[in-house]
């Protein structure tokens, strides 16, 4: 029967050990700041890239001309060794994603990438003289554009359409 005494010992040394564990654990959750909100995505500047783009790209690139100081451009590039691929990205007003992304890619592949597997609606609409189609997926709808240089423009993201008209309006190419 001496054994039992040290066995019993052991498992109440886990149980204390165990309970000042929890005991620091809770302490340094609610004692130490924790900020559960997104995280502010900092602004950048486009113009240096979108001039480069502009004297390498094949085709007329993209990009939005007025649109309000509540647009926050995040992300940018140009790849001219990837198809002329020209990324623009934005958070909207209300803190959703909308990018404009152009190519010389084969198209279906092309936007499969630039949809992140969306599918073609049969719609369309007239935004500035000329026509989108509407693509809805599951992650990003968009807008697409075909162009006549042999370059594809899509406006993507998790925006509602009337976001993504709204970018799509204040595209220009000069």
């Amino acid at each position: 029967m001496a054994g039992t005494n040290g066995k019993q010992k052991t498992a109440r040394d886990m149980i204390l050990s165990l309970g000042v564990i929890a005991l620091v654990a809770g302490f340094i959750y609610l004692f130490i700041p924790n900020d559960d909100s997104p995280p502010d995505l900092k602004r950048v500047d486009y113009r240096v890239e979108l001039l480069t783009a502009r004297r390498a790209a094949s085709y007329p690139v993209a990009a939005p001309e007025g649109l309000p100081d509540a647009w926050k451009a995040t992300s940018v590039r140009f790849r001219g060794d990837e198809f002329d691929a020209w990324h623009l990205g934005f958070h909207d007003p209300q803190g959703e994603y909308v990018a404009v992304e152009q190519s010389t890619q084969r198209r279906p592949v092309f936007l499969d990438e630039a949809t992140q597997g969306g599918r073609e609606t049969g719609k369309s609409e007239t935004i500035g003289g000329r026509t989108w189609t509407r693509w809805e997926g599951g992650r990003y709808d968009a807008l697409v554009l075909e162009g006549t240089t042999g370059s594809t423009t899509v406006v993507t993201g998790t925006a509602p359409f009337a976001q993504l008209t709204e970018m799509a309006r204040a595209l220009r190419t000069e």
